[in-house]
Parts: structure tokens; sequence; C-alpha cells
């Protein structure tokens, strides 16, 4: 009888025991194993009426768009985000997204619209045409001017001041319509990631662990000052959906941006 028990620190088990006791402790292992890997915790907040009002000057930007399949012209619509611009006193009329979501446009006479959405008199779609861009990934910006309407947001927002553009470890709010299934509900609702910071930085771009999928593209980086107030620090060029995404901060188009901004 001896002999068919197996003694684990002062506890004995009959091996038809300890063989199903490690069965289950090794099953549990893998379990816990699957589920983490692959899982991507999330770190947003979805936009409501009493979310920070800045932003309600993030907004959806539909590009109609033609693209070439095997020598065919293939008309498609790039959905992204983009955000208003308000100097200090004066009413918006300048719109900030990404270079790559403009890459397409080609046919000036479709109309490219900036959707900002209202949480109690319906949304606000208004025409923007492109003034200026970066010209590539390199250089991940485009500048687009409101045509008609000139929306006074509740909360507008500014370039931060030039000596103050983000660097490694300091706090940021990443906000745009990532198309997720999730919380972004496929580039219908609003989103953003607040306390997350900027990495590392190049000439060109910046990284942070800000989340952000696919949609983002656009969309708004913002660093409050000392003193809370909201300041539009970068754009939105890219997410891994996985808690790193790039932007290009203001210091590489604030001279343009201001060529326009008065």
């Amino acid at each position: 009888m001896a002999n068919n028990l197996l003694t684990v620190g002062r506890y004995q088990f009959s091996r038809s025991a300890a063989m199903a006791l490690t069965a289950m402790v090794w099953t549990l292992w893998l379990t816990a194993g699957a589920s983490a890997e692959g899982e991507v915790t999330e770190k947003r907040l979805a936009a409501s009426a009493a979310s920070p009002p800045w932003l309600q000057s993030v907004g959806r930007l539909a590009v109609p768009g033609i693209r070439y399949d095997n020598g065919r012209r293939v008309h498609h619509r790039e959905n992204c985000s983009a955000t208003l611009i308000s100097p200090a006193g004066k009413r918006a009329s300048i719109v900030v997204t990404a270079w790559h979501c403009l890459e397409s446009y080609r046919d000036l006479s479709q109309t490219i619209t900036f959707t900002l959405e209202a949480y109690e008199n319906g949304d606000t779609v208004m025409e923007v045409r492109p003034i200026v861009d970066g010209g590539g990934m390199h250089a991940d910006w485009a500048i687009l001017k409101l045509v008609e309407r000139n929306p006074r947001p509740r909360q507008p927002l500014g370039l931060i001041p030039a000596k103050t553009n983000p660097g490694y470890g300091d706090p940021l709010v990443m906000a745009g319509y990532s198309r997720d299934t999730g919380l972004g509900d496929n580039g219908k609702a609003l989103t953003y990631h607040t306390g997350c910071r900027a990495l590392d930085t190049n000439e060109y771009s910046t990284h942070s662990d800000c989340q952000a999928y696919k949609g983002a593209s656009g969309g708004a980086v913002i660093q409050y000052s000392e003193s809370g107030v909201p300041h539009f620090a970068g754009v939105i060029s890219e997410g891994n959906s996985e808690g790193i995404s790039t932007f290009v901060p203001v210091a590489r188009f604030r001279s343009a941006l201001n060529l326009y901004l008065h």
C-alpha cells in the first residue's frame, strides 16, 4: 500500500490522486497563460458629456479617396480623426490631422467632411479643404481650413507654448476615433487615454505609451499646463493598439500652423 502513496511536503496522496492534481495544476497554468497572452488591458475612457470639454474639439474626418488595385481605380473613403484648433478669443478655422489620412485624396471636387460630436444638439458637420501638409510619413501632419462654419468650442484648444513641447516622461492625453470593436465601437465613439507618457523621440516623431488603434490617426495629443489648461501638443500618427503610439509634436510644424492661426 505504501508503494502506491506519494509524499508532497507533509501530505500523502495516492498515485492516481497525485496525477489528477498535477493535471489540474497544469491545466490552470496553461489556461492562465493563454488568457494573458495577446490580451490588451483597456486603458482608455469613452468620451461623454461629463468628459473634459476640450474633447469636443476632436472630431471625425471623412476623406474620399482613390487608390489603384492592379491598375484599376478604386474609390474608397478614409476615416480618420482630426482636431479643431482655436486661437485664444477667436473663432476656430483650422483643423489638424495626419498626412496619411489625405494620401489618397486626388479628386479636389470631392468634399472632405469634419464632424464634431455633440451630446445635446446633434452633430456638427463641416466641409474642410487641405492647405498644407508634411508630404510623407516622415512628416505625418496636415493642416486643413473650414470652408464655412466657424464654431466656438466650449473649451478652445490652443497650441502648446514653444518651450514646453513634450519630452521624455511628460504626462499626455491622447484622443481619437479608434476603429477597434471594443470601446471604440468601430470608430463611432471618441476614446481617450489620460496619464500616458512620452517616451523616446527623434527628429520626426515621438513614441508614447498611449493606447490608440487604427482610426485614431490625426487625433489629438494634449498636454496640460501647470495651471490645468489643455494645450494641443501633437497629432497622432499611428498606434499598435498595444500601448505604443507615435505622434508628431507641434514643434515639427508650428511654423506652418502660425501662418494660418490668426
